[in-house]
């Protein structure tokens, strides 16, 4: 393969109302990834494209029954009412610069022609802490969406973040200026140094009132639950190792005195 192939899989003319991209591919604490996924599997969303690209890893995923499936991202649609959802996901992010750009070039077409009107880019704001912040920051293509996301409660920091936002998150933001499309990125804070469900369930929460869809989240809610255990060890283990630092310091201190 030596260029980036977009599959077709529906035969038929996809129509769709008013619909709205929602972007969550791997990231910071896998946070957008992981709201996608839950989405395309607790509303049944149809696949309609397949993208493989040279820009992925040399890579294949290996299935259940143990056959493989080569690296790819996809796009799926749901009927949602008066407002549909396109959902991009998948495996892999561009390992090359030319491929974000190419890839991010790619998705705003297939956008264009669904109809998308709106795009939200999901993904994880790393703190570099342990503990779980409730809250999920944002960036935008216009101030008109920066008014509207606020009122919806995702909180906005001058010149955050500092970095800048980089990946699809940030590149379809960028390149939306060239459409006519609004576009926000939406992160949920997380540590930064593992899979983050708790921060996926608080980013679905402000999601679902921006898309005005109801999904059951148990499945995170559990997924969450486990990661507070490991967090929990974790973060025991550190203060253990901070006490047996400290006992060392003042054992070596006390040999100077006599």
């Amino acid at each position: 393969m030596r260029e980036t192939t977009v599959v077709r899989l529906s035969e038929d003319e996809i129509q769709l109302n008013d619909p709205i991209l929602l972007v969550g591919l791997p990231g910071v604490g896998h946070v957008g990834k992981l709201v996608v996924d839950h989405l395309v599997e607790k509303l049944e969303a149809e696949k309609v494209f397949e993208i493989y690209s040279p820009h992925f890893p040399p890579q294949v995923m290996v299935n259940e029954d143990s056959t493989v499936k080569l690296v790819n991202n996809e796009m799926y649609i749901y009927s949602a009412g008066e407002t549909d959802l396109v959902l991009l996901g998948g495996d892999h992010q561009s390992t090359t610069t030319d491929g974000h750009y190419e890839l991010a070039g790619i998705y705003l077409k297939l956008a264009e022609e669904l109809g998308v009107s709106k795009i939200y880019t999901l993904g994880g704001y790393p703190t570099g802490k342990l503990e779980h912040i409730d809250e999920v920051m944002g960036a935008a293509n216009t101030p008109e969406l920066v008014e509207e996301l606020k009122e919806h409660g995702v909180t906005f920091k001058a010149n955050e973040p500092g970095g800048g936002i980089v990946g699809a998150s940030g590149l379809l933001l960028g390149l939306s200026k060239f459409t006519n499309m609004e576009a926000a990125c939406l992160m949920g804070l997380t540590s930064g140094y593992l899979v983050d469900p708790k921060s996926a369930q608080s980013l679905l929460a402000i999601l679902s009132k921006l898309i005005n869809i109801e999904v059951d989240v148990a499945e995170l809610e559990e997924r969450a639950k486990d990661m507070e255990k490991i967090v929990a060890n974790l973060m025991e283990a550190k203060q253990q190792q901070q006490g047996v630092l400290r006992d060392t310091a003042v054992e070596e201190d006390l040999r100077y005195i006599g």
